[in-house]
């Protein structure tokens, strides 16, 4: 039995309101055990047998079908979010938010990791641009991108306008540190 991690892409933000217990049902009802959801941002810990890859496909289906949109979700195990987190590379700064980008199916692993052809496309257009490091900085984490930015312009700094686009949207999902830390 394996500790994962789904982080919900679009939960409990514009407009789409999904209680905890009803979410906890969900997973419960897709046979998994230990089912407890952190906070109320689509952030749900369970236990199960299998790949992450295969509890993804079985979750985003049986969302979808209950609550009637195209859920999306990323699924990892706990040992693999702790080495995300233990791989942070900016230090904590007074006044500042610290995310990590998910790209939602994307396998585990530091930058060596291969991302699909579609995945480190978006991946390229986030690590591309030029940013003001006095504002916000990124960098590569294979199957995540790492992202500081000032408190106050996460949604108008320019990653995070580069996020918000359709394609954004659709591939990636962000957690703070602190958020993702709690997921432990």
């Amino acid at each position: 039995m394996t500790r994962f991690i789904a982080l919900l892409r679009g939960v409990n933000v514009g407009g789409r309101t999904i209680k905890s217990a009803e979410l906890s049902d969900v997973f419960r009802s897709l046979g998994y055990d230990g089912v407890k959801t952190v906070l109320a941002s689509g952030n749900v810990v369970f236990d199960a047998e299998g790949e992450a890859s295969a509890r993804r496909a079985d979750i985003e289906k049986a969302l979808s079908d209950r609550f009637g949109y195209d859920a999306r979700a990323h699924v990892l195990a706990t040992d693999a979010l702790a080495s995300v987190i233990d791989a942070y590379p900016f230090a904590a700064r007074e006044g500042w938010h610290r995310y990590v980008v998910f790209f939602i199916g994307a396998t585990p692993g530091g930058p060596e990791t291969q991302r699909t052809a579609e995945l480190d496309s978006v991946a390229r257009d986030v690590l591309d641009l030029t940013l003001d490091p006095e504002l916000e900085q990124a960098a590569d984490g294979g199957s995540v991108v790492y992202w500081a930015v000032e408190r106050g312009r996460t949604l108008d700094s320019v990653v995070g306008k580069r996020l918000g686009t359709a394609r954004g949207k659709t591939l990636t999902t962000n957690r703070n540190l602190n958020t993702l830390e709690k997921l432990l």
